[in-house]
């Protein structure tokens, strides 16, 4: 059988990528999130959301049975892909409070200033293309006084094991949506002018190089 050529090949690994992205993909990521020792980190952080929420790179919809019903009066759904947001709406019904979804980027958050009393993100920072554009879109939809709550897997503190995300990392990018395995979490807060309440550190059950994680919450500084 004779070989393509380049461009050719090119073509076929485009379009075989593009496929993947568009159908298998948001599938992965729903398994991958849905595992036990995700859902014990976010069964320990979504409670205490609060008031008008706004959730960056909800997905398929794992955290919406942790909300305290009682607490949450609207919560933004924002995920840029579609077939999440299919994948999200069964678990949105019935939950006792109006979810609105958003589609749209976390570097381009489409509401208001001091819009949100609280904003969640859990496991998206590390795919988000811009972290930094992102968190500066946190600060502004923030309300005064309003708390960032997050959970995210990142950097090593073994160079052993960082050292191997940085080998993995290409790879790793483009069959997990552009997910990052050692973006340094705290650094980016602090970069983005946020303050740590509390952080809880360590490595989750699992591979090692993509288990590190960090969880707490933060408020921008003055």
């Amino acid at each position: 059988m004779p070989v393509p050529a380049r461009p050719q090949r090119w073509a076929i690994i485009r379009s075989t990528m593009g496929l993947y992205s568009r159908l298998v993909l948001p599938h992965v990521i729903d398994l991958v999130c849905g595992m036990e020792n995700h859902a014990r980190q976010r069964a320990r952080l979504v409670p205490a959301a609060e008031g008008r929420v706004l959730e960056i790179g909800s997905g398929s919809g794992h955290n919406f049975g942790h909300y305290r019903t009682e607490r949450i009066r609207h919560l933004w759904a924002l995920d840029p892909a579609e077939a999440m947001h299919r994948l999200a709406r069964p678990r949105a019904a019935g939950l006792g409070f109006p979810v609105e979804f958003l589609a749209a980027p976390a570097e381009a958050i489409p509401l208001e200033r001091a819009s949100a009393d609280t904003v969640l993100v859990t496991y998206s920072l590390c795919s988000v293309a811009e972290p930094l554009a992102a968190l500066a879109e946190v600060r502004r939809v923030l309300k005064p006084g309003g708390t960032l709550l997050f959970c995210e897997h990142g950097a090593a503190p073994d160079q052993s094991v960082r050292r191997w995300q940085q080998r993995l990392n290409p790879a790793w990018r483009r069959l997990g949506g552009g997910c990052h395995l050692d973006r340094d979490v705290p650094a980016l807060l602090r970069a983005a002018g946020f303050s740590a309440r509390e952080m809880q550190v360590g490595y989750l059950s699992g591979l090692r190089f993509a288990s590190f994680n960090y969880l707490g919450s933060a408020r921008p500084l003055p």
